[in-house]
């Protein structure tokens, strides 16, 4: 039985490099170098001038883009008070920012300006002390349960706590069988009144 003889050679040459992606010669299809002469393929963009970072770009293969690179001064051409300008918005990351005061839009200067001019108007009460203000009193919010509580005595949704305690005795008295001559026909109201003050009461509007 003969084998096949397969030469195998001892040592290799590593002189031959094996060329890499960004120096092998371009398809036609491919976006060519934009330095003069260069016949590689365009892979790296760089931009063309300050201001256009983002816009207008030259496309260059890994070498000239280096050389591009280290020629590259953004700066040049600007005046003393451009450099301070990007100086200060690169401070801020160049994004946009705003002082820390009133605007003129807003209730407090709206308040300021009145009271300035002499006029009376100040709906939050900024410029003038409290015993000369007179505030208005603030709607309350009241839940569904406040709310029927109220109906039950036969009062709006204003009554003070003074005004409920009020209520409840006088409707207590009316409706109690020792106020009917022990008639227990009222009895049923006489408990929804209860009820409804118990409710205002956990409440705290009793």
């Amino acid at each position: 039985m003969v084998d096949t003889f397969e030469y195998r050679p001892k040592f290799v040459d590593i002189r031959g490099k094996k060329p890499t992606p960004e120096t092998v010669e371009r398809a036609p299809t491919e976006r060519p170098c934009d330095q003069i002469g260069c016949r590689l393929k365009g892979a790296h963009r760089a931009p063309k001038a300050r201001g256009k970072e983002n816009t207008e770009f030259w496309w260059f293969c890994a070498s000239h883009a280096g050389e591009y690179n280290r020629r590259w001064n953004y700066f040049e051409g600007m005046s003393d008070t451009e450099l301070r300008d990007y100086e200060a918005a690169e401070r801020s990351g160049h994004r946009p920012t705003w002082k820390f005061r009133a605007g003129r839009g807003d209730r407090l200067s709206a308040a300021q300006r009145n009271f300035d001019k002499g006029a009376r108007v100040d709906p939050v009460h900024l410029f003038r002390d409290g015993a000369a203000a007179a505030r208005a009193p603030r709607e309350r919010h009241l839940g569904r349960l406040q709310v029927l509580a109220l109906e039950a005595l036969d009062l709006d949704q204003r009554a003070t706590p003074e005004v409920v305690r009020a209520k409840y005795a006088e409707l207590v008295k009316r409706y109690h069988p020792d106020s009917n001559g022990g008639d227990r026909t009222m009895e049923a109201q006489l408990h929804k009144v209860v009820r409804a003050y118990q409710t205002l009461k956990a409440g705290k509007l009793a």
